[in-house]
């Protein structure tokens, strides 16, 4: 991976046109805010008491010495931690609106100094106002600092990707980065990972005929995936080489993100794991788990899942068994409806169910057409996938959890998720085929049964 591979996403990007990342490189911001925002003379930066002492106040303070006249809103002033719910992107697109006010006529640019949470907030309350904004990152925790659309909990309680535009530029310096919790890059690095399985749901989605393919976005995020997730060790002491591999991986699943204008590059059945979690309102000895740590978690799950379905034979898979196992459209409605029953989002299931749905003859050549080429597809998605017990000594390493009860879960609760997640989003994944196979249960089940013996 090299700086090649930046520039080469950024062509290819809907917004975000600079991204510099390195040791040292925060003393860039001004630099590329006037670079980014030419004759724009204001902004506002959105951070919190942690984020502010990282990199806020020196963002604050660069801008200043540039001309730039600079306001501050800082999220939860006292320190209480928040997740990224909707109702604090409102509360941040107020503040941006009432900075602005104070100077009609007068460009704003709102500046993100945080990690991923501050920077979807400000991300989806910059997109309502429809202004560009930067972000200067404070941690190598997630891959969205450069995604196409903020992940935030709706008024409901439904965990969604609000439609919004990535960053015009970001600041990733690695300096800063290192002197977030550990925790944080290990929860970055569980949800790069996740990108090996996420892949092979696509590959697989797309060999069944029930996916779009996108090839730039591919590119874009596995070329240089398995280099970036390459040296764990590395990345847990923080040397520059592979962190700057590593957090130039995040940023590039991002820019896939832009590019298709879809999480699909970037995420696949393990997030929804995650998910499910948050919309439960999870919490583990009084704490919010981090996303990508939960990630982290179903990513090992998913390779371990897939490992089975490598070792079945589906070139010998008997179709007329799968039909047996298909439902009309009525009945798999009603699943879709008990899976978020008594929820404050009871529709989820059935518009997923609607999305996906095809009847008895579609499935059929699609499971015929499968059945013919498994050899080729089995190659492809071999070819894609990282031995499951690597990952896990991978996560190990960075310090990332990989089971369960590490998170505060339980086996038993995370095979109902397994079940439930086919209902969650639009998207085919590896979980809908195994259903529809009759192998969902007992694959998830030996899933988990390799981590907890």
């Amino acid at each position: 991976m090299s700086k090649e591979m930046i520039d080469a996403a950024l062509r290819r990007a809907a917004d975000t046109k600079a991204c510099v990342i390195g040791d040292g490189v925060l003393r860039e911001t001004a630099a590329v805010f006037k670079a980014q925002f030419p004759g724009v003379a204001r902004a506002i930066v959105v951070c919190d008491p942690r984020t502010r002492a990282a990199a806020g106040e020196r963002v604050e303070e660069l801008l200043r010495e540039a001309g730039v006249d600079v306001a501050e809103y800082v999220l939860e002033p006292g320190g209480r931690t928040f997740h990224a719910d909707y109702h604090y992107a409102a509360e941040v697109r107020d503040a941006i609106a009432k900075a602005a006010a104070a100077h009609p006529g007068e460009a704003m640019v709102p500046v993100a100094a945080g990690s991923g949470v501050v920077n979807d907030l400000v991300k989806r309350a910059s997109g309502e106002l429809n202004i560009p904004y930067m972000t200067a990152a404070t941690a190598a925790s997630v891959d969205g600092y450069s995604s196409f659309g903020a992940a935030l909990r709706s008024p409901e309680g439904a965990k969604q990707t609000y439609p919004c535009p990535a960053p015009r530029a970001i600041i990733a310096d690695l300096d800063v980065m290192r002197t977030a919790p550990a925790w944080m890059a290990a929860s970055g690095f569980a949800d790069l990972m996740a990108k090996v399985p996420a892949g092979a749901d696509w590959i697989l989605a797309y060999e069944l005929g029930a996916s779009e393919w996108h090839d730039s976005a591919w590119h874009t995020v596995q070329d240089g995936l398995k280099d970036a997730i390459g040296d764990p060790e590395g990345v847990a002491a923080m040397k520059t080489e592979p962190m700057t591999r590593f957090v130039e991986g995040l940023m590039l699943g991002g820019f896939a993100m832009q590019d298709m204008q879809s999480s699909r590059p970037a995420s696949g059945a393990e997030h929804l794991f995650s998910h499910l979690l948050e919309m439960r309102d999870h919490t583990y000895k009084g704490e919010i788990v981090p996303h990508g740590i939960q990630v982290g978690v179903f990513t090992l799950f998913m390779c371990r899942v897939y490992e089975q379905m490598l070792a079945f034979d589906y070139s010998r898979l008997d179709v007329e068994q799968c039909l047996r196992n298909w439902r009309p459209l009525e009945e798999q409605e009603r699943d879709g409806a008990v899976a978020f029953a008594g929820t404050k989002f009871p529709e989820i299931g059935v518009k997923a169910v609607r999305a996906k749905f095809v009847d008895r003859d579609a499935l059929r050549a699609r499971l015929e057409s499968f059945k013919a080429r498994w050899p080729q597809i089995r190659a492809r998605l071999e070819g894609q996938l990282v031995p499951s017990a690597e990952m896990e000594r991978r996560l190990r390493v960075v310090g990332a959890p990989t089971t369960p009860e590490e998170i505060g879960s339980t086996v038993e609760a995370s095979l109902a998720d397994a079940r439930k997640t086919i209902f969650m989003r639009d998207r085919y994944m590896s979980l809908d085929f195994l259903a529809i196979t009759g192998q969902l249960d007992d694959f998830a089940r030996r899933a988990f049964s390799a981590a907890c013996p």
